[in-house]
């Protein structure tokens, strides 16, 4: 039974539009569930929904002559002499699939719904040959409204913290895959989180990529795990893994691409006391962070926030635009701010938040022009403060 998705609402208002439908995110972030839900919606017998993974279709699709391809489309049923729809489920396992999408694109009047698993893919092979023709959209683990309607409660967001924490508690450690999400044991979540991992490696890394030596890869993920939330340097990096600076930025921004990773920048201020800056990493799911390694609840905490906080504006239509919607700030004097968004909300996150810390959040986000400023905390406060919220509030 499909369990909705805020995004659906977005892709719903793009319906009618020509511009092919393009849904990326990491492995079993629930595209393939979203996909088939709305071609069920579809009402029109005129469409197909092809699962890319399967050898049949993908040797289907890689013939160089496209009109080939609609001629098979054509066996399985398309008509086109009407409006036609056409689903492709994990495109990123036919490489030439975008040239063969854009001609049937330009040629017929047939509206493409297509999921990936990649910007990686999407950057590399996808992008100009479908320049103008997509509208392109990313799925990422749930967020807590989400994981409250998979979780079937009558439990409200807005609800109190003694009603909220232990759901919280559970999303905070298991993070928001569907299917880890919906395992009724700790157990079964595991195991859920392991196959998702396990299936990122044997599938999307040697699908995507080239690398020579995927142990690396995987070391570079557990020396990650120990940094979430921090700034490290390629430099060091590089000597543990004992390769070059040149190939731990490939493994990042491999990372970045397949949704596994997110950069946090910095947010620029006073240049002569503005600390001079790297990205912060972090995790695009507490599931998988709480997995690779045992990491401190305060950083595990701090990496859902962010989580919530960047879910949130894609949500509200800000995707396009996220690297700079998000960031965080730090000065030479050690004061900081963890999150910044919009230029309007200042965040700092704390295990057991208060007032003294509302305050001196207050004074550094001041001297930026922000007055709307929120401590978030895990902990429950010793009483109520304007300024102090906690994670399921977000």
């Amino acid at each position: 039974m499909f369990k909705k998705r805020k995004i659906l609402d977005i892709l719903t208002r793009h319906a009618d539009a020509q511009e092919a439908i393009v849904i990326t995110g990491f492995r079993r972030v629930g595209k393939t569930e979203l996909l088939k839900h709305i071609y069920e919606g579809v009402a029109t017998k005129n469409k197909i929904f092809l699962d890319m993974e399967s050898p049949v279709n993908q040797r289907a699709f890689a013939e160089d002559n496209y009109d080939s391809i609609k001629a098979y489309l054509g066996r399985l049923g398309i008509d086109y002499t009407q409006r036609a729809y056409v689903f492709l489920d994990e495109i990123q396992n036919v490489r030439n699939l975008p040239s063969a999408v854009k001609y049937l694109y330009d040629h017929n009047n047939i509206k493409f719904y297509l999921t990936g698993s990649s910007s990686f893919y999407l950057k590399n092979w996808f992008s100009e040959s479908m320049a103008g023709r997509k509208f392109l959209f990313e799925l990422y683990p749930l967020d807590f409204k989400e994981f409250l309607w998979f979780k079937e409660t009558q439990v409200r967001p807005d609800a109190g913290y003694d009603l909220l924490s232990a759901l919280y508690e559970e999303y905070l450690t298991y993070g928001g895959f569907p299917g880890v999400v919906l395992a009724r044991s700790a157990e079964e979540k595991l195991l859920r989180l392991d196959d998702i991992l396990g299936s990122y490696f044997k599938l999307d890394v040697q699908t995507l990529a080239n690398f020579r030596d995927n142990q690396n890869l995987k070391d570079l993920l557990f020396l990650l795990s120990s940094r979430v939330g921090s700034k490290p340097e390629i430099s060091k990096l590089a000597e543990s893994l004992g390769v070059s600076r040149q190939t731990v930025s490939g493994y990042l921004d491999f990372f970045e691409q397949t949704y596994l990773i997110h950069y946090l920048r910095p947010i620029s201020g006073s240049r002569d006391v503005q600390v001079k800056h790297l990205p912060k990493i972090y995790f695009g799911d507490t599931g998988i962070l709480n997995r690779v390694a045992q990491v401190s609840k305060g950083q595990l905490f701090e990496n859902k926030v962010f989580n919530q906080l960047f879910i949130r504006l894609v949500y509200g239509g800000k995707s396009g635009n996220m690297k700079e919607n998000i960031g965080y700030y730090q000065l030479k004097s050690g004061a900081e701010i963890d999150f910044i968004v919009e230029n309007r909300t200042a965040y700092e996150v704390k295990t057991a938040g208060g007032g003294f810390d509302a305050r001196k959040l207050e004074r550094t986000a001041l001297s930026l022009g922000i007055t709307d400023c929120k401590v978030v905390s895990l902990d429950k406060a010793d009483k109520k403060l304007e300024k102090v919220i906690y994670g399921f509030q977000i």
